[in-house]
């Protein structure tokens, strides 16, 4: 039997590909949602969405940043991205119609309002980016129930209360971003918890409660390398069990109330590399160890009450906030 190459082979399923996915009817239900979400937006969108199946249509190719995939017989649509185009007014509801999203983008519009209770739906999404939004309201706990969620931006909007408990039932989550809200009350312990949170942002918002109530459990932020908690109410110490969080890199406590010594154990965490202490109430020396640290860069001590002659670490700057919202 003769033997295609690789490269060949490719070349000819390709197109098979393609033509099958365009051939396959899109569901009804998403093209139903689409449509209604295409009615609710303005002309910066609608102009490029032609024709009436979001997938395509004969000619007409997909509806810009519509992704749609392949199930059985029928077209669904897998990503929704429509970012940066000034969309304004209500979260548009039909949304979570699309059963099938994984990725919802809407990052950078005017929305308003609140994300509703019905985003619970979306059971296989993956990425949730609502950042830089104008929305208000509580954070729905009803995000708790998206378990496959890898990715949630919800930064630079109006949002208000707690943030919900049911964030510690995320299992996938690496990446949550709640910074520049108006949140208030104590951070959920059950965050500490989450085996994949890599990098957890809750600064520039109103909350309280000490460092000593979230790392209390053992095995606490097993994979966490950036700790946001600048500029909110935050009281008390540096705990010594901070050590235990042995993947951390950066630790942002600035513009807080915290106070106390600077305990020497957490000059052991093996890859810490910026270390933002400023504007707070500590006090004492600066262990030795912080100094001879292979990887610290940085350490920002200005504002407190450290005895004369304590030293930071590096050349001072701002933390842009492109730095804070990107830093993996």
């Amino acid at each position: 039997m003769a033997r295609f190459p690789l490269a060949i082979l490719a070349i000819l399923v390709s197109p098979l590909l393609f033509s099958a996915l365009a051939l396959s009817k899109t569901l009804k239900r998403d093209v139903k949602a689409l449509n209604e979400i295409k009615a609710s937006l303005g002309w910066r969108v609608v102009y490029s969405w032609v024709g009436d199946d979001p997938c395509g249509d004969g000619d007409l190719p997909p509806w810009s940043g519509v992704t749609c995939s392949s199930q059985g017989d029928y077209r669904v649509v897998t990503e929704l991205e429509v970012y940066a185009v000034s969309i304004v007014g209500p979260f548009p509801t039909a949304v979570t119609n699309l059963l099938d999203l994984t990725r919802l983008d809407l990052h950078n519009n005017k929305l308003t309002g609140p994300i509703p209770p019905q985003i619970g739906r979306l059971k296989r999404l993956k990425t949730l980016n609502l950042r830089w939004n104008k929305l208000q309201d509580v954070i729905p706990p009803e995000i708790g129930e998206l378990k496959s969620l890898t990715h949630l931006y919800l930064s630079f909007n109006s949002f208000k209360g707690e943030i919900p408990a049911e964030l510690a039932n995320l299992p996938e989550l690496r990446y949550l971003y709640l910074q520049e809200n108006r949140l208030t009350g104590r951070i959920p312990p059950g965050l500490c918890i989450l085996p994949n949170l890599r990098h957890l942002d809750i600064g520039n918002n109103h909350l309280v409660g000490t460092l000593r109530e979230l790392t209390r459990n053992e095995g606490c932020f097993p994979a966490l390398r950036n700790f946001y908690l600048n500029n909110n109410y935050f009281t008390g110490g540096i705990p010594a069990q901070l050590a235990n969080v042995t993947n951390l890199e950066i630790l942002y406590l600035s513009y807080n109330k915290m106070s106390g010594i600077i305990p020497a154990e957490i000059a052991r965490i093996p890859k810490l590399t910026f270390l933002y202490l400023d504007h707070n109430q500590f006090s004492g020396r600066i262990p030795d160890a912080f100094y001879k640290h292979p990887f610290l860069k940085e350490m920002y001590i200005e504002g407190n009450s450290f005895r004369p002659g304590v030293k930071p670490i590096g050349v001072h700057r701002v933390l842009e906030l492109s730095d804070s919202e990107f830093l993996f």
